[in-house]
């Protein structure tokens, strides 16, 4: 096996110089990197991974802690991550902390304990716990998918091509952490208003865990779509699916047993949209002519259902090479402002609402005029 005295000898460069070229530990001129990378290609040298990091203090490693992998859309947020890390040349370490929070710090500090240079957490209800280890060991962090109130950066300037970054947090306030995740309340407000609009005047929601930032602001954006349309808010329309099949079989059947049941119904996740059809098959109720149905989060096969299933589709995969970019932005400035980025969703219309084919599949949901073509920062 081709050693790094090798790879000197054979570029006619000192071992230093290699080392320099392969860690980027200090300038080195274009002509001699181009050397040295040559000579590698040519002798097949792999780099000691191990001794670069005791070099670096950096295993080019990220720790990833996201619940529910099974599920397609944190599925296709690990590809994003992955993608995002393959790109410049890190590995990732995964762990589910089964929106657990004990459980949740524990595999933390796993993951913080084989020395990743960063991690990218997917918190859980109650994220007190994580948020106080991660300050404390001062580990470089993104939140994605749910944000922790008070965590990430506040209002700040909306220059998209300015990276459109927050403030900096004052100095001796809490540790906060960089943020990213899809934008949650205008789109189900779309959601709400297109049932509306189809004069569905009682709306049910199958609302997710309570506690997570993504049930709190797809509940706020449900009230702002009955506002909208100028629907009475009854409080017996929600019901809680805990962001699970099973939570959102018994939760829609709470609905379907109330004196007035809704006659549309919108599903917060997609586990919770399949429980909410298992539910409704075996009442035999059909959709949409017993009951219209519409779903926050798209997935791959939600065309293939009978009638195809109108949905909100988040940027998943985005989101996972986003948070690896802010990530790696920290990395190499351990001091900028903060950035929690929201990215837009697309209302994907299909026929489950009750709407006849129209070919038109997915188009943007309204976004606010504060809005970047990169998503807005909060």
């Amino acid at each position: 096996m081709p050693t790094m005295a090798d790879v000197a000898r054979t570029a006619g460069v000192s071992v230093a110089t290699v080392s320099h070229v392969l860690n980027g530990t200090r300038p080195v001129l274009p002509h001699t990197r181009q050397a040295v990378l040559d000579a590698v290609d040519e002798l097949g040298y792999t780099p000691n991974t191990l001794a670069r990091s005791l070099v670096t203090s950096r295993t080019r490693s990220i720790g990833l802690a996201v619940s529910a992998i099974s599920n397609p859309y944190f599925t296709e947020i690990l590809q994003g991550v992955e993608a995002g890390a393959l790109e410049h040349g890190y590995s990732l370490l995964i762990a589910d902390p089964h929106d657990d929070p004990e459980h949740e710090r524990k595999v933390v500090q796993l993951l913080h304990e084989r020395r990743v240079d960063g991690m990218i957490v997917a918190p859980s209800a109650d994220p007190r716990e994580l948020v106080a280890y991660l300050t404390r060991h001062e580990v470089p962090t993104v939140f994605l998918d749910r944000v922790v109130e008070g965590a990430g950066g506040v209002d700040g300037p909306r220059d998209a091509d300015a990276g459109s970054e927050g403030r900096e947090t004052p100095s001796g306030s809490p540790r906060r952490f960089d943020q990213v995740c899809a934008e949650s309340t205008r789109p189900m407000a779309e959601l709400v208003t297109h049932l509306a609009g189809l004069g569905h005047r009682r709306i049910g929601l199958v609302a997710g865990l309570p506690g997570l930032s993504t049930t709190a602001e797809r509940i706020a954006g449900y009230r702002q779509g009955l506002t909208a349309s100028g629907l009475p808010y009854d409080p017996h329309l929600i019901v809680h699916g805990d962001s699970e099949s099973a939570g959102a079989e018994v939760a829609t059947a709470a609905l379907l047993a109330l004196p007035t049941p809704p006659t549309a119904l919108v599903t917060a996740n997609n586990t919770m949209t399949i429980g909410t059809l298992r539910t409704l098959r075996e009442r035999g109720l059909s959709v949409p002519d017993d009951l219209a149905l519409c779903c926050f989060d798209d997935f791959a096969w939600a065309d293939l259902f009978a009638p195809r299933l109108t949905a909100i589709a988040q940027p998943s995969r985005e989101i996972g090479t986003e948070a690896v970019r802010l990530l790696l932005d920290r990395l190499a400035a351990p001091d900028r402002p903060t950035r929690t980025l929201r990215l837009p969703c697309a209302f994907v219309h299909r026929t489950s609402c009750g709407c006849p084919e129209t070919g038109e599949y997915g188009r943007p949901a309204p976004r606010s005029q504060s809005s970047q073509s990169k998503g807005t920062v909060s």
